[in-house]
C-alpha cells in the first residue's frame, strides 16, 4: 500500500471516532414527563428540558432556595417546561448570574427516581439590553447627498 493509502485509512478512522464521541454525548430536547419516561430506561443519560422559571405577581421566583451561607453550591428552584408540567429542579452549583431576570431557560441534566430533575448546567435566555428603551428614527433629520 502506497503512504498516501495508509494516511487516508487513518484520517478516515479519526473522522469516524470523533463522530460517535459527539453523538454518544447529544442528548434531546424533552418535557418534564419525557424526561422521566428516559430515566426509568437509562438513568444516566441527559436531557435537555427547555421551561420558564415560576414568577409571583412581583416577580419574585416561586420556590427558590438558595443560602449561600449554608451552602453555596445548592439551587433549588420550580420549572415549568414547554409542555406545561411544572417541577423541582436541583442545580449542584452557584446560583448563575442573572438567573432572576432570565426569560426562558434550559436544563441540562436527568430526571431521578425521586421526580426531582437534577440538572448539571443551566443556560439562561435573558431579555436583551435593546428591548427596554427602543430607538426611533428622527423623521426630521435630514441627510446630505453629495452629487
Amino acid at each position: 500500500m502506497k503512504k498516501t493509502h495508509i494516511i487516508g485509512l487513518i484520517l478516515i478512522a479519526v473522522a469516524i471516532g470523533i463522530i460517535l464521541i459527539t453523538t454518544g454525548d447529544a442528548s434531546t430536547y424533552v418535557g418534564f414527563d419525557e424526561a422521566e419516561q428516559i430515566a426509568q430506561n437509562d438513568p444516566a443519560q441527559k436531557v435537555h428540558v427547555v421551561g420558564t422559571l415560576r414568577k409571583d405577581a412581583a416577580g419574585k421566583i416561586v420556590g427558590l432556595n438558595y443560602n449561600p451561607a449554608v451552602d453555596a453550591n445548592h439551587l433549588e428552584f420550580l420549572v415549568q417546561d414547554s409542555l406545561g408540567r411544572e417541577n423541582q429542579v436541583v442545580y449542584a452549583a452557584p446560583k448563575p448570574q442573572d438567573f432572576e431576570k432570565s426569560e426562558k431557560i434550559v436544563l441540562v441534566g436527568s430526571m431521578h427516581s425521586d421526580k426531582i430533575f437534577y440538572c448539571d448546567k443551566i443556560l439562561l435566555k435573558c431579555p436583551s439590553k435593546y428591548q427596554e428603551g427602543k430607538i426611533s428614527a428622527d423623521s426630521s433629520a435630514s441627510v446630505a447627498v453629495k452629487n
